[in-house]
């Protein structure tokens, strides 16, 4: 009986945390490698240089921004992607030069495989040349997509 119990507790506490990472992690546009950085020690290649996935918008169906893009993979049941939506629409209408597209999932899916796309919304902020700088699982909050093109508009 106490084995029960012990059981019971241990897979609520290990849901509790994992909710509060994913909480925690949820929406955040992170940093992706770039483009000519060098390999750290203890990586496969040291002295190789990581590789920057470019997009370009023949792959996306639409031109890319001027000055950066703003990625949106979605999905039809998907009740976070219509926030997302929204809030990228609105800040690609504030900032000069920045385009949103917005791409079924389903219906991209080499591009979903290959980008390691596993949820959406997924968001991805392209600079001008269609190099993927960060990178967002989940609906990214206004302010952070603002942030974000700082990194992406030089």
């Amino acid at each position: 009986m106490m084995t029960g119990a012990l059981v019971a507790l241990v897979v609520l506490s290990a849901a509790t945390v994992f909710g509060l990472v994913r909480r925690h992690r949820d929406g955040v546009l992170r940093a992706t490698p770039a483009a000519g950085r060098a390999r750290k020690d203890g990586d496969d290649h040291v002295g190789d240089t990581l590789p920057s996935e470019e997009l370009r918008a023949d792959e996306l169906g639409a031109e890319l921004g001027a000055k950066a893009t703003l990625v949106q993979f979605s999905s039809a049941f998907c009740a976070p992607c219509r926030a997302t939506r929204r809030v990228l629409g609105e800040v690609a209408e504030m900032v000069d030069g920045v385009a949103h597209v917005e791409l079924d999932a389903e219906a991209h899916l080499e591009l979903v495989r290959r980008l390691n796309v596993v949820r959406t919304p997924t968001v991805l902020v392209l600079d001008e040349a269609g190099r993927i700088v960060r990178r967002a699982a989940g609906a990214p909050r206004k302010a952070d997509v603002i942030a974000a093109l700082g990194a992406a508009i030089r």
